[in-house]
């Protein structure tokens, strides 16, 4: 119960840091974060996928909400959350299809080279479809490629940031 609640106040304090900070956050013209990944991110694999698709749509509602992007996030989040569970399969390999021990990937429960591909996959996903429904046009591909590359790395700095701050040496169980 105790890790339901503290699921719930991390999903909601990363909501709100993103509504309140990061959103406003426009490094060089190009790198602003979407720290609200992180939380979709940690939700456990073991969540049926229909639920899992529902808080990847609603948590991107509540950020275009108050971003005003018309359902941007809610789509990029959907599909991130819909390619997920073939991410993590490729990741642990293709004999590997039941998602053990992994339920949490954070450093010590994972390695270092699991979670950063993990995260980067995951945001470059979201990053792609995010830019390129909310820009609709290939005029100017160049600008757009460099406003995904730098989202996608300024995101994953920030989240690998909290996540070795919280999760510093967590020992494999």
């Amino acid at each position: 119960m105790n890790n339901i609640i503290a699921n719930i106040l991390r999903f909601l304090l990363l909501l709100v840091a993103q509504v309140a900070i990061c959103q406003h956050v426009n490094l060089f013209g190009y790198m602003s974060p979407a720290l609200f990944l992180l939380a979709l991110f940690l939700l456990p694999l073991e969540l049926p996928l229909s639920l899992q698709y529902l808080i990847g749509f609603a948590t991107g509602f509540v950020v275009d909400a108050f971003a005003h992007t018309f359902g941007v996030s809610s789509f990029s989040c959907t599909v991130m959350m819909f390619l997920r569970p073939y991410i993590v399969k490729m990741l642990n390999g293709a004999n590997n299809v039941k998602f053990e021990n992994i339920d949490r990937p954070v450093p010590g429960v994972k390695d270092f080279h699991w979670i950063f591909l993990y995260t980067l996959i995951l945001t470059f996903i979201y990053e792609v479809s995010a830019v390129l429904l909310g820009t609709m046009t290939f005029k100017n591909f160049g600008h757009t490629l460099l406003v995904i590359i730098g989202n996608t790395t300024f995101t994953v700095f920030v989240i690998f940031c909290i996540e070795y701050i919280f999760h510093p040496r967590e020992k494999k169980e």
